[in-house]
């Protein structure tokens, strides 16, 4: 993909569990020079340390509740703090509460940042269906897709044939849980965007690959000419 010239910027993308966020984030970094910041793998990091803020970060993810909005600032603002993310970063996965997308709109404006937001916009049965097939590699991480990128060989790791598991947060009612607390908690901040982001597009997720996703959300960005 062509690179696209912003200046400083931070891309929040957003939607529901389930979405896609992960894959199309890595995607666009083919159209931006900023790196991928997942607060999903920054909070899986912290769970593998084992510690009690490890455990209790566990404890929330796997009953499909939210992490305190003060632990995830923190973890974000942190990371943002490092050399690679002084032209701004794609953040995946955060914000995702009215509370935390004013913080961190108040730390882009103290970083001359701007801010530019992309909305994967999919519908809920498609995300029941993608979560509920997904498979992940418990020794290296890898994450495999039952209907859209299944292993090599069944139930087992392409990268190092350890048994794929079906993580707890993967699990149907887990995943309604998730979607609910997105529905109250995470869905305001279309509106918030909408008014306060410096870009804001709205992006069907619903069909395509991750690939063509991320170009749908490039060609609407390069037509508007931020």
């Amino acid at each position: 993909m062509p690179k696209i010239t912003v200046g400083t910027v931070a891309v929040m993308l957003f939607g529901p569990p389930g979405s896609g966020k992960g894959t199309v984030a890595q995607y666009l970094t083919g159209c931006f020079d900023v790196p991928h910041i997942s607060t999903g793998h920054i909070l899986r990091e912290q769970i593998a340390l084992a510690d009690g803020l490890g455990r209790e970060v566990k404890e929330l993810m796997d009953s499909g509740k939210l992490v305190a909005d003060e632990l995830v600032n923190r973890i974000v603002v942190d990371r943002l703090s490092r050399p690679d993310c002084a032209a701004g970063a794609i953040l995946d996965g955060y914000p995702r509460t009215v509370e935390q997308a004013k913080f961190i709109s108040e730390v882009l404006k103290q970083r001359a940042l701007d801010s530019m937001v992309i909305y994967l916009d999919v519908d809920y049965d498609v995300v029941v269906s993608r979560l509920t097939a997904r498979r992940s590699c418990p020794q290296c991480g890898a994450v495999y897709n039952l209907r859209s990128k299944p292993p090599k060989v069944d139930s087992r790791c392409d990268l190092d044939g350890t048994p794929l598991i079906t993580r707890d947060d993967d699990r149907e009612d887990v995943i309604r849980q998730r979607l609910d607390n997105y529905e109250t908690q995470t869905q305001p901040l279309v509106d918030y965007f909408r008014e306060q982001a410096t870009w804001y597009y709205r992006v069907n997720g619903n069909d395509g690959s991750s690939e063509q996703i991320a170009e749908r959300a490039c060609a609407l960005i390069r037509n508007s000419n931020p």
